[in-house]
């Protein structure tokens, strides 16, 4: 089956952000360029677009579609491959900022899940959960790690409540072989949890594999130096625009907006998350958890970009 990616929330991501034609927008999470394209749409000739992603892939399908953007008058793009926790020093060197807009879609795009780097459960793959070659894998944590910090890292970035069994079973399957793919994993947390567990709603393996795709890349450190770096780098008046899909990562935006408003930085516009509407979850079951948080910067700038 072809990869694809469905793109949520969109029209409720333009609605929030209002683009004006000549404003500098920020995409820091690419991933199947579909926000992106929205975005490059309401630019016009004198509007900028930083588009960033840690994986290449994205970025080249950023790349793709503004090559197919054939107005004689569109915006200024800048693809970058890297992280969105380095927001700041990308902004610096390109010379771009004070920014009008920025989104961060914190989705897994379904090109993501369908390359072979061991992200979904549902293949047998290699244990990667990295965006490229190089730095820790998966595998290397899973095989090397305490059963107690096993247990901790599954228990506190997964919330699962069968983390100490899942632990423990983990353990005795590396005693006997290298745990180095998809299945192999599955196969050790089948063994660490109650039977009625597999036949649950959700697979077994969900949680687990997410916590360790959070450790592996540094998701929830990434996320929080990333707001930082763009709360200080909005316009008077700017908009930032986070979509979330777990509750780990929702309650560190949810805090980071929150304290941003008490020191009177801006207003959080609307004040409640935005969620799906019920057309969008018939068309994309991805969408189910997703929620849009928006913060509005207040008119008196004092970033440093001032």
């Amino acid at each position: 089956m072809e990869a694809r990616h469905d793109s949520v929330l969109m029209s409720e991501v333009l609605k929030a952000l209002e683009v004006e034609p000549t404003d500098t927008v920020v995409d820091g999470t690419l991933g199947g360029a579909g926000h992106f394209s929205a975005l490059v749409a309401q630019l016009g000739g004198d509007g900028v677009i930083v588009g960033i992603d840690a994986d290449e892939s994205a970025v080249k399908r950023a790349r793709e579609a503004y090559a197919n953007d054939r107005r004689p008058e569109r915006p200024v793009a800048h693809l970058i491959q890297d992280n969105f926790r380095n927001l700041s020093h990308i902004l610096e060197r390109l010379g771009v900022g004070p920014v009008d807009a920025i989104l961060f879609d914190l989705g897994w795009s379904g090109y993501q899940l369908a390359s072979p780097r061991g992200f979904s459960f549902q293949k047998d793959e290699p244990l990667l959960m990295t965006y490229s070659d190089g730095g820790e894998t998966a595998a290397e944590i899973v095989n090397s790690s305490s059963e107690s910090a096993l247990a901790d890292l599954i228990y506190v970035y997964g919330e699962e409540r069968f983390a100490r069994g899942i632990a423990r079973a983990i353990v005795a399957a590396r005693s006997k072989e290298r745990i180095l793919t998809t299945s192999a994993l599955v196969a050790a947390i089948n063994a660490g949890t109650p039977a009625a567990y597999q036949n649950g709603r959700i697979h077994p393996a969900t949680k687990t594999f997410q916590a360790l795709r959070i450790a592996v890349n540094d998701e929830i450190g990434s996320l929080k130096e990333a707001i930082t770096a763009a709360l200080d780098a909005l316009s008077p008046g700017g908009r930032l625009a986070v979509i979330t899909f777990h509750s780990i990562e929702d309650r560190v935006v949810k805090n980071m907006l929150r304290d941003a408003v008490a020191l009177k930085r801006g207003v959080l516009n609307p004040k409640k998350p935005i969620a799906p509407s019920r057309e969008e979850l018939l068309k994309n079951r991805r969408a189910r958890s997703a929620k849009l948080r928006v913060f509005e910067r207040s008119e008196q700038l004092t970033s440093t970009y001032a």
